[in-house]
């Protein structure tokens, strides 16, 4: 499931294989985009803003991507056989080449195209960013707390804050604070200790292809609590419970263990696990 240390992983590789050259090929495969051609555009830079990916061209172009639930961009030298487990041809959305490199992005809700001065209109809205030149703590606090009504499940989700989190960070950093996702905000003891959390465990990942919040690099142990559903919790074995939280129709996954965390307990029934990415 990406997250802000995907996408910020996600940005540094395209850089990496893309930045100070010329397109080749130009492939968008999607509706709104289909005559459009960059090729000959040198990508100048490939930077994350939270959750969002913003690929800037020269004559002041930027396509903006964004993974959704389970999109990827996977990268190819020439000559490389295409491998890594993007998907069939069928869910390609995206392909931009250079003399080195081809970058391809499959299953993307989001594709757009736009003058890069109007980059604020599709990041603009964003909170500080766990892993972004502008992190502001104090800012990012001050947003949790603006609304004291609202749980902390929501909140931390809530990109308007700080913008990195989602549903596996957001189970994480409850367990370890002992919160319960749906305690009101209100009821933080130490809002500024959960946001230094959040920026400790993306920064610790953001490197990693495989998240580990636990600090134990072994496949089954490098979560506390998210994707355990009906698992023994790893401090007192109670069983893990999963749920989805949220208002109708904005439902997000949480993975909680109701005897560490304190707080309310959800209104609706656990539901069945889901695999862990």
């Amino acid at each position: 499931m990406p997250e802000g240390d995907t996408v910020w992983r996600t940005a540094r590789d395209l850089h990496d294989a893309l930045a100070g050259e010329p397109l080749i090929r130009c492939d968008l495969r999607v509706p709104k985009l289909a005559t459009v051609d960059l090729t000959g555009r040198d990508v100048i830079e490939v930077v994350a803003r939270g959750k969002h990916l913003l690929t800037r061209f020269a004559g002041g172009l930027t396509l903006h991507s964004h993974l959704g639930m389970d999109g990827a961009w996977r990268i190819h030298s020439v000559g490389e056989r295409r491998h890594g487990g993007g998907g069939p041809h069928h869910q390609i959305r995206a392909i931009l080449a250079n003399s080195g490199h081809t970058a391809v992005g499959y299953r993307l809700p989001v594709l757009d195209l736009l003058r890069t001065p109007d980059e604020s209109t599709v990041v603009g809205h964003l909170g500080p960013d766990l892993l972004g030149p502008d992190w502001d703590a104090g800012e990012a606090v001050r947003r949790l707390l603006s609304d004291p009504g609202r749980t902390v499940g929501e909140a931390l989700l809530d990109q308007r804050n700080l913008a990195g989190i989602g549903n596996v960070y957001k189970s994480e950093l409850c367990f370890l604070l002992r919160i319960s996702p749906w305690a009101p905000v209100a009821s933080l003891l130490d809002p500024e200790r959960l946001v230094a959390l959040a920026k400790k465990l993306l920064e610790a990942n953001k490197s990693r292809t495989a998240r580990i919040t636990t600090a134990d690099v072994r496949a089954d142990r490098r979560l506390w609590v998210y994707g355990r559903a009906d698992r023994p919790c790893r401090r007192c074995g109670s069983p893990v419970l999963r749920t989805e939280q949220g208002p109708a129709g904005q439902e997000r996954i949480t993975y909680w263990c109701p005897h560490c965390q304190t707080g309310p307990p959800p209104l609706a029934p656990p539901g069945p696990d889901e695999p862990n990415e």
